[in-house]
């Protein structure tokens, strides 16, 4: 099965076994390498898990600039919502080649995290790649 990521006119395709889940970082990380490794610019994805953790749908978010991404849990939630998402994943890359996340990382991965929790749609990680290194939110502890 692939993984087709809409985003205004171009697709990015993502190779995924269909009942394969994601559990553990390295997991989410491949995924979004393969969405964001040759972008110039902070790209925000968010992954739509089933149940078991499979991912159904990812979607764009926001492309931002060389080192920022202006999103809001509004938008996140859009399509969890519209697409009865049982957990989210959400992932972006650093341009910069350096994965250390930053203020702003931590900020708005802590507000999706209460906005999940009102609805009902856990947000199981965020990860962030930056060159070929990843970093997870939930092992540092932030989620």
């Amino acid at each position: 099965m692939r993984l087709y990521v809409l985003e205004s006119a171009r697709y990015y395709v993502v190779p995924t076994p269909q009942k394969r889940a994601i559990g553990r970082p390295e997991d989410a990380a491949r995924l979004m390498a393969a969405i964001a490794k040759r972008e110039q610019r902070e790209v925000f994805v968010v992954f739509l898990l089933n149940s078991k953790n499979c991912v159904r749908r990812a979607h764009v978010i926001s492309i931002g600039t060389l080192n920022a991404s202006i999103i809001h849990p509004r938008e996140v939630f859009v399509p969890a919502v519209r697409h009865s998402a049982a957990a989210i994943l959400i992932a972006h890359n650093h341009p910069s080649g350096v994965a250390t996340p930053s203020r702003e990382d931590i900020a708005i991965t802590k507000r999706i995290q209460k906005a999940g929790e009102i609805l009902g749609i856990d947000l199981l990680d965020h990860i962030i790649i930056g060159g070929e290194s990843h970093v997870s939110l939930k092992e540092l502890g932030v989620i």
